[in-house]
């Protein structure tokens, strides 16, 4: 099966330089790395890891997954963007989100959290502009600029893809409005196939040719001989990492068991119509390098 593309994801701020040669080195297509300001557990920034991770390597594309794009002003976002896609040789990948699961961090900030959707919906707008305009002016409610351009402006052209992040139908709009693709998380394959038809009528409604607008799927993965064993880490690490209970839904919404296992479930995700898919490692530390081994070399090539 060709045209379907997928990366992995940088876990830690550190050790970046040896992750991200690996994952050149095992032939994903993409290195995707997130962000907090403050979390549950210890985060990275995505502008700064993929920065490493673009001196690190020669090929792999660069994913933001995700920008939290509400705490950034818009002009600051899309120069952050512009500089990584310009180092790297045009190879970023700009995924966004709202954020909100955890509230202190948009108060440390000085942003209010109710506002979240709307900021980032004036921030697309306008990066877009600067990415693509010269002597940009607008006076909106988050954002003022005043005849100002961006230099250098991005090596991609026309400018570097924006992947929407998100579930709910408030991120479907703004996919629709504003993105190049979609790239929800904690979905099941009838989730992710309900989401692309309601994503095209909102296209359609926006009066938008979304012909070349590419679904898809962000997801955790934990792959083992022992499919009790993966679904048992992958339960374990995103309980700590999202401070619920994972045991009775990691079969849902995550990619956990064996090989075998995973790629029936991934060809679900497929058939529902994911063209892009980050396989987010969901594991302890020192199962990484066997579960990005795993991914690349028994369920990826079932998909090329």
């Amino acid at each position: 099966m060709s045209g379907i593309v997928f990366g992995t994801g940088l876990r830690r701020p550190d050790g970046i330089v040896g992750f991200a040669r690996r994952a050149e080195a095992l032939g994903f297509d993409f290195l995707g790395c997130g962000e907090h300001v403050m979390f549950h557990g210890p985060v990275g920034n995505t502008f700064v890891s993929l920065s490493v991770a673009a001196g690190a390597t020669e090929r792999i594309k660069l994913m933001s997954a995700i920008v939290l794009l509400p705490l950034y002003p818009a002009a600051l976002v899309a120069k952050l963007g512009a500089a990584l896609d310009v180092a790297s040789g045009g190879r970023y990948l700009c995924g966004v989100g709202i954020g909100g699961e955890y509230p202190r961090e948009f108060e440390a900030c000085g942003v209010p959290v109710e506002e979240r959707g709307a900021r980032a919906d004036e921030a697309l707008s306008l990066m877009r502009r600067l990415w693509t305009e010269e002597r940009v002016t607008h006076h909106g409610r988050f954002n003022t600029l005043n005849d100002v351009t961006l230099s250098p402006a991005p090596t991609t052209k026309p400018h570097p893809p924006i992947w929407v992040a998100g579930r709910r139908d408030g991120a479907m709009r703004r996919a629709a409005r504003h993105g190049d693709g979609w790239l929800p998380y904690m979905y099941t394959p009838e989730m992710l196939a309900e989401s692309i038809e309601k994503i095209g009528a909102f296209g359609a409604e926006a009066g938008r040719d979304m012909s070349t607008f590419t679904p898809g799927l962000f997801i955790f993965t934990a792959v083992h001989r022992d499919g009790a064993r993966a679904r048992e880490m992958a339960a374990a690490r995103l309980g700590r990492q999202y401070a619920q209970d994972f045991s009775t839904i990691t079969g849902k919404y995550a990619l956990a068991g064996t090989p075998e296992a995973c790629r029936e479930r991934l060809a679900q995700y497929i058939e529902a119509g994911a063209r892009l898919v980050m396989l987010s490692s969901a594991c302890p530390d020192e199962h990484l390098e066997e579960n990005i081994r795993l991914i690349a070399e028994e369920i990826v090539p079932a998909f090329r």
